[in-house]
C-alpha cells in the first residue's frame, strides 16, 4: 500500500513509526561508528522483513546525512527449489540502486551433508555467510550490513547462556572470523514489532525462509516464545534485557579473563566503580517508560557526529 492510499490515523500511526525506525538505527550508527564518510556499505538483503527495512531506513538516512556513503545492496541466490527470483531485482531496479545478486548453489551442499529431517539452517547460514563475506571483498565494500534486531540479539544471548555458558550476543559492530570485513547490524536498537509492522505498512515484497522445507531451529523459537510472553506480561523486561548486555560491570561478574579479581585489594578500591552494598537483595529497578533505547529523538543531522570521530 502506498502512504498515499493511508487513511488519516494509518498515516500517523507509519509517521510516527518511521520516525522511531530513523531514531534508532541513526542512533546505533553514531554509537558503534557504523558508517563513516566515504563508506560503501553492502546491504545484504534476504528477502525478509528485517532486511527490506533495513535498506529502506539506510536510503532515507543516505539522503538525509551530512556525509557521503555509498550503499550496495546484495542477494544470495542460494537456489532454493521455488525461489522466486525475480522479485528482488524488480524490487531493486526500481529503487534506482546499486545492487548485485550473487547465485551459489548451497541448497544441493545442505541437502547433501544433513540428514533428512534435521535443521538445516546452521550449515546454510555458515555458507550463506562465507559467500557474503568473499562478496563483500570482492565489491569493495568497507562495511557489511546484516538486518539482526534486538531481539535477535536478547535471543542470541539467551542461546548461548542456556545451551554454551557463555555471556555472548551479536554485537552491533564487529569483524568478521577472516578478518577482511566489518559487520555491522544497524538494526541493533529496532524491536522485532516495529519493523514487522514498518514492513506491512511499506508492503515489501516478502520471500518466506521456509522455501527448502527446513524449519528455525527449535531452541532459538523456543528462546522466542519465552521473550514473547516477557513482553506480554512484564512489558519493557526484553527491553531492559537489550540495555543490560550494553550495561555490564566486569566486577560484579565471575570472569577472571574480565576482571581481576586475583590481585583486588583496598589500595586499588579507587579503580572500581560499583562496589558491595549493605543489603545485595536490593535490586535497582528501571522503569518500564525508560527501558527503551535510553535516548532521545534522532535528527538524521546528527550523523555529522560520524564526520568528527
Amino acid at each position: 500500500m502506498k502512504p498515499e492510499n493511508f487513511t488519516a490515523l494509518e498515516k500517523k500511526q507509519f509517521a510516527k513509526l518511521q520516525k522511531k525506525l530513523r531514531h534508532e538505527t541513526g542512533k546505533a550508527i553514531i554509537d558503534y561508528n557504523m558508517i563513516e564518510d566515504g563508506d560503501r556499505v553492502m546491504v545484504c538483503l534476504s528477502g525478509g522483513a528485517d532486511s527490506f527495512t533495513m535498506l529502506d531506513i539506510l536510503l532515507q538516512l543516505q539522503a538525509a546525512a551530512p556525509i557521503t556513503f555509498d550503499i550496495i545492496a546484495v542477494n544470495l541466490d542460494q537456489k532454493q527449489p521455488g525461489f522466486p527470483e525475480d522479485i528482488l531485482p524488480n524490487y531493486l531496479e526500481n529503487l534506482g540502486i546499486e545492487y548485485k545478486i550473487v547465485q551459489k548453489d548451497t541448497y544441493s551442499i545442505v541437502k547433501e551433508k544433513i540428514p533428512e529431517g534435521k535443521t538445516t539452517c546452521s550449515l546454510c547460514s555458515r555458507l550463506r555467510r562465507g559467500i557474503l563475506y568473499n562478496a563483500a571483498v570482492d565489491l569493495g565494500a568497507t562495511k557489511l550490513a546484516l538486518g539482526h534486531h534486538a531481539d535477535d540479539i536478547v535471543e542470541t544471548l539467551f542461546l548461548n547462556m542456556f545451551h554454551g555458558a557463555k555471556m555472548k550476543t551479536m554485537p552491533p559492530k564487529l569483524i568478521s572470523d577472516d578478518k577482511r570485513n566489518i559487520v555491522i547490524r544497524p538494526l541493533a536498537y529496532c524491536r522485532e514489532k516495529d519493523i514487522k509492522a514498518y514492513s506491512a505498512f511499506k508492503a515489501f515484497p516478502i520471500i518466506p525462509c521456509n522455501l527448502c522445507g527446513s524449519q528455525e531451529n527449535l531452541q532459538r523459537q523456543a528462546v522466542k516464545a519465552m521473550l514473547s510472553q516477557w513482553d506480554e506480561t512484564n512489558p519493557g523486561r526484553v527491553n531492559n534485557c537489550f540495555n543490560a548486555i550494553r550495561n555490564i560491570v566486569p566486577s560484579h561478574l565471575a570472569d577472571t579473563n574480565a576482571f581481576d579479581f586475583v590481585n583486588m585489594d583496598l589500595e586499588r578500591a579507587d579503580e572500581l566503580t560499583e562496589f558491595d552494598t549493605a543489603f545485595d537483595n536490593e535490586i535497582e529497578m528501571v522503569p518500564t517508560e525508560q527501558s527503551n533505547s535510553g535516548v532521545e529523538s534522532f535528527d538524521p543531522n546528527e550523523m555529522v557526529t560520524i564526520v568528527e570521530l
